[in-house]
């Protein structure tokens, strides 16, 4: 059964970067998948009043936002569909048009019917940097978070970010498509952020996946006052690593939603690819 990849594409109020296309086909080719990229155009209903038409032209305004969201969305969609023919890699489109505080969970909503999620994520992008979010915590599907200005590149070096805890187990198996494709993995645990139940939990899981066949190595680091998410994204790129796995917290506190520190620093400062699972 071949896997299936889904790119929702944000338009509006933020749009995502042209090299987000390259850095899909690469990735689809590599995994040899099939994407289904879904351009998320935005809809604005037109509350105006008689004052606003006369004062800002609310109308035209309006039409001009929803003209540039399909603008970016058709561009974006025919970037995509190029670079995936380059890659050779099966693609079809589709778009949709949504009210703007529904752009985020339509994502998480369309992406459960796929194998994984690409969201593309560049600092500053806050329409990206919902979507990812909503994706991650509300489609029940792993998501990988790229910065869509690196280079494409194969993920041949893979790190994962392991505390011994159910979310870092579930990241773990979401990745095997990734780790049975790397030549070389690298555990990682960070030993002075939290308290750990187990020292050395990390040659633990290297050595169950050298059993498997996967050429593992463990390793411990500090995060010596770094956030956690810095600490962990430095480590691996030092390594060579192409893509981190770890596992994504979040939970609901009365009427917010509380994301762990690792996580939102991840959303918040993207400097690799990352595959986030809850």
């Amino acid at each position: 059964m071949k896997t299936q990849l889904f790119v929702p594409l944000v338009t509006h109020p933020d749009a995502n970067a042209d090299g987000l296309a390259g850095q899909v086909a690469a990735i689809a080719a590599g995994m040899d998948a099939g994407i289904h990229a879904l351009a998320i155009n935005v809809s604005i209903p037109n509350v105006s009043t008689a004052l606003s038409k006369l004062l800002l032209n609310t109308p035209d305004l309006i039409r001009q936002a929803e003209a540039e969201s399909r603008r970016r969305g058709e561009h974006l969609l025919d970037l995509l569909r190029e670079n995936a023919h380059k890659a050779a890699a099966e693609f079809d489109a589709q778009t949709i048009a949504v009210a703007l505080p529904l752009l985020a969970e339509t994502a998480a909503q369309q992406a459960r019917y796929y194998d994984f999620s690409l969201v593309g994520l560049d600092a500053g992008n806050q329409t990206a940097r919902a979507t990812a979010e909503a994706v991650v915590f509300g489609s029940g599907r792993p998501a990988l978070l790229v910065p869509e200005t690196t280079k494409p590149s194969a993920f041949d070096n893979i790190a994962i970010a392991w505390d011994g805890s159910r979310v870092a187990a579930r990241a773990l198996a979401d990745a095997r498509p990734f780790l049975e494709r790397a030549s070389a993995v690298s555990v990682i645990t960070v030993v002075d952020e939290k308290p750990l139940k187990n020292a050395g939990d990390e040659e633990r899981l290297a050595a169950a996946l050298r059993q498997r066949g996967v050429n593992a190595t463990a390793s411990t680091v500090k995060a010596q006052g770094r956030p956690i998410a810095e600490a962990l994204q430095q480590e691996a790129l030092q390594r060579g690593c192409q893509l981190l796995v770890m596992g994504g917290y979040g939970h609901s506190r009365l009427r917010d939603f509380v994301l762990g520190g690792a996580t939102e620093g991840v959303l918040n400062n993207l400097v690799m690819p990352v595959l986030l699972s809850h």
